[in-house]
Formats: structure tokens, C-alpha cells, sequence
């Protein structure tokens, strides 16, 4: 008697690029794929379906992605023969471009449609052989994921990103991501606490609030008024002994509720992660960023009045048109004095259908290249000295990796990816709290003895 076989299962990778709120949506598809009896591979050479999940938001993640793209693309020459998908922020972008630049790509997906990314695939296979890239797009985003669904989690079992909100309403005049992502949309509170609840309840040990902006959470659902220290206050409450780190906050929306919040929840991190972009008025104007520089050099006094051995982190723009020596200058001054734990710059890229994109003055590469490596340079000075003062204190560590060397771990100040680590000599364990005594600092990094 012949017994029929079961037919194998389609096979899929995925590429993901970009930062953590598009690690969240690649973690989905990837859920929804398994929840619907596919196979998924790491190697992409395996995949019967590859899927990358793109950037669009400056111009050095669009070439990154277009390279991902190619790449590939490239890999049907040398592997098997896969269908290749291209999903995420780049196509939702450029829904009518992609598909006649780039004809090796069978299908292209904006973000209205991951969450059908299953019959996507079937009907991929499907019909690849017809020769036209295939376009999957409903126009502009406006949905809100089943975050609590759940998913393929592509980072270390100990931590997690919990996406509280989608899209963004405010008008910067450098950046694309309300054309891209659509308008601010949260996550019901009870949804996102239930998500909370079941990683902690799960092993997590760290909790990392994202959205475009999270000091706008919740004021879609509630006629103006943030729900951000509610939130902060309700997973406070929750059993288990993790950390909950809140990252995107805007400074235009800070308030004395959320600041006296994290002051009094010792389960959220004394960390404030907050881009300000600039320092100067006329610049922050230009910017449409919402607030002037007296508000942030006030902000910034109160936070750290308020909240006990906070950690700051910022990022800037360089190179925004028109800026000239003495805005660099005002900007180099105010973080010299200032000296905020963590710093990142940006080369302002200009960006298509954004205000700045259409202004006077665009600025030569090489000259915002210069500026950024001076902010740099002060930063890493800044950021040794700082370092250098932690030495002989004893930190609490969640400890990430182990290397040849040892472990690997971060404060509560230290994001994950973005900020440095410390490297740990002495027994522990990954994904647990260590007690680590601190006897060395770099720049970026810290080492200490781990005390248990």
C-alpha cells in the first residue's frame, strides 16, 4: 500500500535591517510564517522564500538596503533558486519605483500587508515565473499589529523590544518617517502590559519600550494626555525581577509626571534617551523640533535634579542646511558643558519630499564629515572621563555573552547595540543580574570583577 507524503515545508529567511521598531515587525513575520507551518532557516541559502526587511529612512540605510537587496539576489547563482521578497520601510516608500529598478526582486510588500505576509509567500511561489516584480501595497500605513501575537524573537532570550506605538505626528522638517510609517497609532495599555507580563513571565530580564516617539504614547486614545508614566507605573507593579527601559522619547513632551515617574519606579532605567539634534535656536526652528534651547539646557537640569545617577543619551544632526561655524561652535560648547553620557551624531541627509530636502544651503560631504568627527572627538573625551569615575564602584550588570575572554554585559545604562558594554572577568551567568566591581574604562567600554 502507497503511503502519500506530506509535502515539505516552504522553507524562508529574512534579512532584517534597520533599527529595533523594524526588528519588532521582522520578529511578526516570522511568527505569523511559523504559526503557518513554514520552515524558517538562517542560512539564506536554504530558503525556499528570502525576505528582506528593508530601511528607508536616510539615504546611507537606503543604500544599505538596495546593497542587502542585490546581495540577495545574488545568492540564486550559487544556492538554490529562491523567491525573494522585499518588505519594510523601503518599499512603502517607493511603492512604484522599486518594482522597475530592481527587476530581480519577485515582490514587494508595504507595511499594511505584513500581517498577511503568509498567503504573500504562497502566492510569491506561486507565480515568480512571470517576470514582473509583483507589488503588494494599500496605500499609505495605517494599521496596528498584533504585537501580543506571538513571534519569532530574533534577539537574546533575556531581553526584548516591546513596540508600544506606531507612526509619528510631529513635523520635522529633516525627516520621512511620518510619510513612511503614517500618524501616531498606539497599542492599547492593557495590550502592552500583557505583552510585558508574559516575557517576564517568560525569563526576560529586560524590557525595551520603542516607538517612533514614546512620550506621545497614548495620547491618540485619550483626547492629549501621554500614558507613558501610567504605563511606566503599571509595569512597576508586575512580579519578576527585571528592568524596563524607555527609548524615543521627544524633549518637546517630556513632563514633571514622567520624571517624578522614573524617579520613584527602580525597575525602569535611570536612563534618558532623548535626541535633541541640535542646540541652536535658529537651527531648532528650521528643524520644526518644538522646543528651544533654554527649554532643553532646563529639561536637562531638572532630569538630572530629579532622577538619582541618570545616564543621558542624545543624538545630533551636523551639516543641516545653512548651519555655519558659530551654530557648530554653540553646539561643540553646550556639550562640553553639558556632558551627557552618551552621544551619537548624525551627517544630515537630505531626504526626498522632506522641508529641509527643498532648502538654501546644502552643505558639502566633506564638510559635514569634518564637523561630525570634531563633535566625536569631544564626545570621546567626555565619555572617557566620565568612565574613569565609575572605577572602584560596583554596578548591577545583566550579563549578555560570553566570549573566550569572559563575559559580557551592560548597566542600566547601556542600551542595547547603541551604548558600550562591560566586560566581566570572574563565573556568571548569561541573561542574570551580577554584581560587577568596576576596574578599568575606555571610552566607550568598562571592565570589573564580578562579586556575584
Amino acid at each position: 500500500m502507497l503511503v502519500k507524503s506530506s509535502p515539505r515545508p516552504i522553507k524562508v529567511g529574512l534579512i532584517s535591517l534597520g533599527c529595533a521598531k523594524n526588528l519588532v515587525d521582522s520578529e511578526l513575520m516570522l511568527g505569523a510564517l511559523s504559526r503557518e507551518g513554514m520552515e524558517l532557516v538562517a542560512d539564506p541559502r536554504l530558503a525556499d522564500v528570502l525576505i528582506v526587511n528593508t530601511c528607508g529612512f536616510i539615504e546611507p540605510a537606503k543604500k544599505e538596503s538596495i546593497a542587502a537587496i542585490l546581495r540577495a539576489a545574488e545568492l540564486r547563482k550559487s544556492g538554490k533558486g529562491h523567491a525573494l521578497i522585499v518588505a519594510g520601510c523601503l518599499p512603502q516608500r517607493y511603492p512604484k519605483q522599486l518594482p522597475q529598478e530592481l527587476p530581480e526582486v519577485d515582490a514587494f510588500i508595504g507595511l499594511n500587508e505584513a500581517p498577511r505576509i503568509g498567503t504573500i509567500v504562497r502566492d510569491v511561489l506561486a507565480r515568480r515565473n512571470d517576470g514582473t516584480p509583483q507589488l503588494f501595497w494599500s496605500g499609505p500605513a495605517k494599521y496596528i499589529p498584533d504585537y501580543g501575537a506571538p513571534r519569532f524573537r530574533l534577539t537574546p532570550h533575556h531581553s526584548a523590544y516591546v513596540k508600544i506605538a506606531e507612526g509619528c505626528d510631529h513635523p520635522c522638517s529633516f525627516c520621512s518617517l511620518p510619510r513612511i510609517r503614517g500618524r501616531h497609532r498606539s497599542r492599547p495599555l492593557k495590550d502592552v502590559l500583557a505583552e510585558v507580563r508574559a516575557l517576564v513571565g517568560d525569563g526576560v530580564r529586560e524590557i525595551n519600550l520603542i516607538s517612533q516617539d514614546t512620550t506621545s504614547y497614548g495620547k491618540d486614545l485619550t483626547r492629549g494626555k501621554s500614558l507613558l508614566s501610567e504605563l511606566l507605573r503599571e509595569v512597576q507593579g508586575l512580579d519578576g525581577d527585571f528592568w524596563v527601559r524607555v527609548l524615543y522619547t521627544h524633549p518637546a513632551y517630556w513632563t514633571d509626571e514622567l520624571i517624578e515617574t522614573i524617579a520613584a519606579c527602580g525597575k525602569v532605567c535611570r536612563y534618558v534617551d532623548m535626541p535633541l539634534q541640535h542646540i541652536n535656536n535658529e537651527i531648532l526652528r528650521r528643524m520644526r523640533r518644538e522646543i528651544g534651547s533654554q527649554q532643553i539646557r532646563d529639561l536637562i537640569e531638572k532630569i538630572r535634579s530629579s532622577i538619582p545617577d541618570v545616564a543621558l543619551r542624545t543624538t545630533f544632526i551636523v551639516g543641516f542646511p545653512g548651519e555655519t561655524e558659530a551654530q557648530v561652535a554653540e553646539l561643540l560648547k553646550f556639550i562640553a558643558a553639558t556632558r551627557l553620557e552618551r552621544l551619537g551624531v548624525f551627517v544630515y541627509s537630505p531626504e526626498d519630499n522632506t522641508v529641509a530636502g527643498r532648502m538654501h544651503g546644502q552643505l558639502p560631504a566633506r564638510v559635514k564629515q569634518q564637523r561630525r568627527r570634531r563633535v566625536m572627538m569631544l564626545q570621546q573625551q567626555i565619555s572617557r572621563e566620565l568612565h574613569q569615575t565609575l572605577v572602584g564602584r560596583t554596578l548591577r550588570v545583566l550579563v549578555e555573552k560570553r566570549t573566550p575572554r569572559g563575559f559580557v554585559g551592560r548597566t542600566m545604562a547601556d542600551a542595547p547595540e547603541i551604548d558600550g558594554t562591560v566586560r566581566i572577568r570572574g563565573a556568571a551567568r548569561v541573561g542574570e543580574f551580577v554584581k560587577v566591581r568596576i576596574t578599568g574604562a575606555t571610552e566607550y567600554d568598562l571592565v570589573g570583577v564580578c562579586e556575584g
